[in-house]
């Protein structure tokens, strides 16, 4: 089994995803130990000094005037936990939970929270043990972090509350510490505060957003070449002379992809005698344009993402120098931010790619197809109603690419006057890469059908290799009307899965 080793230097979004996706076991590495055992002791210093320290021996947030005496600071440390543990709403996914207690792991580790070593190896042992904490929908508003969130998982870690086993079954958070013989963890000064204050939710959310953006990216590439081949388009707008002099790296790689996907077609640009057209529609004509355009927005994403994931986000922290200051690093706004501008570009791309649909449904644009790729138009509907569920979640989408960020709900009597939402925006992104895998799965299945129906004219190779996979998939090919949603969900389980850049790949190499 992979092992990832957390230090004191961050992690990768490598790491991010076997932990959360891929179920790798966590070590500490003897530095973080170390690094931890040193913090510690400038916070037990501090906490034996008569002078108050935020967050060490005072309370919280508006209530941080109140210096807190030593036989009070267990207990203040386990209220704030078990205070802040307020989520409501329905479940958070697994891989989202390991996701968030792994990546405030990896700021324990860094030295700079003021928490035991035994904290930080109770929280490995529980992500190796498998037990995930419930976590809730609402609760967080990005700022000081992801507080409920992180508080139910820090709730898991004192014995308290429920948690979900290995088996899937939710159960109380002690039994299942007892079955794997973890000792539930009694938090000191500053420790409680330490596991709360943090943006790895949201952080989580985004790393696994972008590898499911970086498939889906591929397969709208791929599904834009089929639409163009059989709106027997031209491929001479792909040409990478005229990407070279609008220079933006994205326009030109899915330009690049389409164009070894169309390679060797017989139906682009050859059969426009008895309907000339001096130009494709923009849909067509303007794909990499789009495309591109969000798949630069994944690099600014993604060096936002690689930033956070090399950060230890708490507050206060213990610098270098022993000092224990206090700062504004938790707020979200930097992630909150790229995950509000992913959904953007999500919903466009979702946009475009169902004005192609509508297009090769429609026999006044379709050059020569049947109305809606239907077997006996009139008798059968076709595709009719699959565009209307494409439409659907484009209009989700759209609605879903209004900023979370740009709101802000004063909380903590005005103390945190301003926040991030930015766990909002991860869970609405979240929502709209779910729409966007289905949006391109019914483009899948249009485009195919429709090259299909192009009797007497041979695709690409690449074409043609998708087509033989996805009906290999279970997806059915031109006749009359049957039940149709089955063979929506088993295009949509063809993309989500990867198997559509999978099913290309070997025929062109290997897309950008």
């Amino acid at each position: 089994m992979h092992t990832v080793v957390v230090g004191t230097a961050g992690v990768s979004a490598d790491d991010v995803l076997a932990v959360a996706r891929g179920a790798a076991r966590v070590e500490l590495s003897g530095e973080a130990v170390a690094a931890l055992g040193a913090a510690r002791e400038i916070v037990e210093a501090l906490a034996a000094k008569p002078d108050p320290v935020y967050g060490v021996s005072t309370g919280f947030g508006a209530l941080a005037t109140r210096h807190i005496s030593q036989e009070l600071r267990t207990q203040l440390q386990r209220n704030i936990v078990r205070s802040h543990a307020a989520g409501m709403g329905p479940r958070v996914e697994r891989e989202v939970v390991r996701a968030l207690m792994f990546l405030r792991l990896k700021t324990v580790c860094s030295g700079r929270t003021g928490v035991r070593p035994v904290v930080a190896r109770t929280m490995a042992a529980l992500l190796n043990a498998g037990v995930t904490p419930v976590v809730h929908e609402f609760g967080s508003l990005g700022c000081s972090g992801d507080l409920a969130p992180l508080s139910h998982c820090a709730l898991t870690l004192m014995g308290e509350g429920e948690a979900e086993g290995p088996d899937g079954v939710v159960r109380p958070a002690r039994e299942l510490l007892a079955e794997h013989g973890i000792e539930p963890v009694e938090l000191r000064e500053k420790e409680g505060l330490a596991l709360l204050n943090g943006t790895d939710g949201m952080l989580g959310m985004l790393v696994m957003a972008l590898d499911d953006l970086d498939t889906l990216y591929k397969s709208a590439d791929i599904t834009a070449a089929l639409s163009l081949e059989a709106l027997l388009g031209t491929d001479k707008v792909l040409a990478p002379e005229l990407h070279d002099i609008r220079p933006h790296p994205g326009q030109g790689t899915s330009a690049a992809n389409m164009l070894a996907v169309l390679k060797g077609s017989g139906l682009t640009g050859h059969h426009q005698d008895d309907a000339p057209r001096v130009q494709d529609a923009y849909s067509v004509r303007c794909a990499p344009q789009v495309a591109g355009a969000g798949r630069d927005t994944m690099a600014h994403a993604r060096l936002v993402a690689d930033r956070e994931l090399a950060s230890a986000v708490d507050n206060p922290v213990v610098l270098p120098d022993g000092r224990v200051e206090s700062n504004g690093n938790f707020h979200g706004a930097p992630v909150a931010y790229v995950l509000d501008f992913l959904a953007i570009a999500a919903a466009d791309l979702g946009s475009i790619a169902e004005r192609r649909t509508d297009r090769l449904l429609d026999k006044n644009r379709s050059h020569g197809l049947p109305p809606f790729l239907a077997d006996d138009p009139g008798v059968d509907s076709g595709l009719m109603i699959a565009q209307y569920t494409q439409a659907a979640l484009v209009s989700e989408m759209k609605r879903l690419a209004v900023p979370a960020s740009a709101d802000s709900i004063p909380s903590s009597a005005m103390q945190e006057d301003h926040v991030s939402m930015g766990w909002s925006a991860a869970r609405k992104l979240r929502t709209a890469v779910d729409d966007l895998t289905r949006i391109i799965a019914i483009e899948l299945y249009a485009a195919t059908r429709a090259i299909e129906l192009r009797e007497g004219l041979t695709p690409a190779p690449a074409s043609r290799a998708v087509i033989d996979a996805v009906r290999a998939a279970g997806v059915q090919g031109p006749g009359p009307d049957r039940f149709l949603s089955p063979d929506l969900e088993a295009a949509d389980a063809f993309v989500r899965g990867g198997h559509l850049v999978a099913a290309v790949e070997p025929v062109t190499g290997p897309l950008a």
